[in-house]
């Protein structure tokens, strides 16, 4: 069964888009088949997986207006193993674009119900905000995966996310989760990261992953060579972090469908 699941936190550079690209490589990497959906007008999802956002023939914003297909604007990526559907700037005209139009919240959950059995984990990168954008996603998503550092403000970022989650459940997406909150740019020596890490685990329990992602410069180092970084660097940390966050995701996937 496809988990469609949303990147998301209103907080921005948190690491969203690493997350969202180097998850999809290492869900591929396993033999999963996956795609990912950039639902930010950056267009840096796009981009990271080898993707020339100013190249695409079509883009995510061609869907969600109902031009295009979905299946006509999904490219397979060079070297990453996975589908992307891209995005670029045009995509900052959606707002706009989907005010007038019915069932705006729905544009994107009902383009990917056309593909959603050709595979098994659909990931969504979420733009810092909430917008119509971000609204699809959570509309459209089984699950939301929450990449935070471990620092105050990202505390109140979370607990904003989370109240945006229940109004979410109770209107539009009763089967939306938090699947699962992230930690991410972790530095153990700073004394601040260990103590917001405890708090999240106390008050999370087993929606926190056990996998965290270190702070690594070939994280950083890879978007500027078009490749996730187990294609950069696969004997890295961030490498491996992500392979295991991968089995995490996928072991609680198994377990939470066996219940």
């Amino acid at each position: 069964m496809t988990q469609i699941l949303a990147i998301a936190n209103q907080k921005g550079g948190v690491g969203k888009t690493t997350t969202t690209v180097n998850l999809a490589a290492s869900l591929a990497a396993v033999k999963r088949r996956v795609l990912l959906i950039d639902l930010d007008p950056q267009g840096n999802a796009t981009m990271g997986s080898g993707v020339d956002k100013n190249a695409l023939p079509y883009s995510v914003y061609d869907v969600l207006l109902g031009d295009t297909p979905i299946k006509v604007a999904i490219q397979k990526t060079p070297k990453a193993g996975y589908d992307v559907l891209g995005a670029n700037r045009e995509l900052s005209g959606a707002e706009i674009s989907l005010f007038d139009l019915e069932r705006r919240e729905l544009r994107l959950k009902e383009a990917i119900e056309e593909i959603r059995k050709s595979y098994d984990f659909i990931l969504i990168d979420c733009a810092p905000s909430l917008s119509m954008l971000t609204l699809n996603a959570l509309v459209a998503a089984d699950g939301v995966i929450i990449p935070m550092q471990c620092e105050y403000y990202a505390l109140e970022g979370l607990a904003d996310l989370t109240n945006t989650i229940e109004r979410m459940t109770a209107k539009l997406n009763p089967q939306l989760q938090i699947r699962g909150i992230l930690r991410t740019m972790y530095d153990p020596r700073i004394t601040l990261a260990s103590d917001v890490s405890n708090e999240l685990t106390r008050h999370f329990g087993d929606k926190v992953f056990t996998t965290v992602i270190p702070r690594n410069i070939r994280l950083a180092e890879a978007p500027a060579h078009g490749v996730p970084v187990m294609y950069y660097d696969k004997g890295s940390r961030g490498a491996y972090a992500y392979l295991s966050l991968a089995a995490e995701l996928i072991k609680k996937d198994k377990k939470r469908k066996s219940v």
